[in-house]
Formats: C-alpha cells, structure tokens, sequence
C-alpha cells in the first residue's frame, strides 16, 4: 500500500512541483490549497506525512500543525513545515507545535525526499 502525502500549499508552482516530485517517489498525494482544506484532508485521507506551509489562507500552517496535534485519530502523522520563514524563531514555533521537520524555501528535493523518506520506517 503507498504511504500518503498531503500537500498543504497555495502556491501553484510548489504545488505542481511537489506533486510531480511526491508522485515520482511512489507515494499517493492529495493536496490542499489553504489551512481549512488542509485540516479536512488531514482528517478524510489520514496522510502519513503532511508537507506544510506556514503561510497559507484561512488558517496558517502554525495553526493547522496544532489542530493536527490535537486530533487524537491523527497523532501518528508526520508534519514537514515547508517555508520561506527562515528565522530561529519561526522554527522553534514549529517544532514547539508539533512538526517532525522544518524545512527552508526554496529546498532541495533530495533534502526533501530525503526527510521525507527518514520519517517514514521502512522508507528510508
């Protein structure tokens, strides 16, 4: 069975990258286009991992990440933030709401890939 990959992201470009890169690598991708969205597919297509952006409309990745937290049912979930906020603090506040990973916009695939994979037993 494939491992599951939410994309949460309003930026189409990234979207379609992402996508393209998370499909080549096997996995099954649904993908969100703002926070509310995100949190409804968390929930419906309970995802292995989900790859967040912190800036997003309606509910910011921050909030998503803590709602996700939250939810018993999706405690298992591994949460990659994906941004353009760089900042100490920024990451801190991440990792200090739940996420597994804070990765840096713009990223290198294989870094990417590579977090991925590492969250995910088995995929390595």
């Amino acid at each position: 069975m494939a491992r599951r990959i939410l994309i949460a992201d309003d930026e189409p470009d990234i979207v379609t990258s992402l996508e393209f890169l998370m499909r080549g690598g096997n996995y099954e991708v649904r993908v969100a286009l703002n926070g509310e969205e995100a949190l409804r597919l968390a929930e419906s297509f309970r995802p292995d991992v989900v790859l967040l952006d912190v800036m997003m409309p309606q509910r910011s990745g921050f909030e998503v990440c803590q709602k996700i937290r939250e939810n018993p049912a999706l405690r298992d979930v591994k949460i990659v933030m994906l941004t353009a906020k760089g900042r100490d603090v920024e990451k801190d506040r991440g990792l200090n709401l739940g996420a597994n990973a804070y990765v840096t916009k713009p990223f290198s695939t294989k870094e990417l890939m590579n977090t991925v994979r590492g969250l995910l037993p088995g995929d390595e």
